[in-house]
């Protein structure tokens, strides 16, 4: 048996997270405090890989005017309000680092249709 997965089972709180991978564009909204103050921020992007099982970690890629900005959220972090998938992407790799380098029309990824 694992102990150590035994126990980051046990410390770790599950969020309801809805599943998505990378080429996925998602809005996740997090939680951010400034004094005695907390808002709630929105990121959206393409998701560029999904790291790890329980202890494990997301990044989220959006262009800021022409200025790529990337984001890495940790999964079981407790500032994480509300994830949404807004579109799932049809990608071959889990982790797609070579939509770093893209700009334009080679910077699109193809919407996967969903049977009704």
């Amino acid at each position: 048996m694992d102990y150590i997965k035994e126990i980051e089972n046990e410390l770790i709180e599950k969020n309801n997270l809805p599943s998505f991978k990378a080429g996925d564009t998602i809005t996740v909204s997090y939680k951010i405090k400034e004094g005695n103050k907390e808002r709630i921020q929105q990121f959206q992007g393409v998701v560029l890989q999904c790291k790890g099982q329980a202890t494990g970690t997301f990044t989220v890629r959006k262009m800021s005017g022409n200025v790529g900005v990337e984001r890495i959220f940790p999964i079981s972090s407790p500032f994480i309000d509300d994830i949404k998938v807004n579109k799932v992407g049809q990608v071959r790799r889990a982790r797609i680092f070579y939509f770093r380098e893209r700009t334009g029309k080679s910077a699109r990824i193809k919407e996967k249709r969903m049977a009704r």
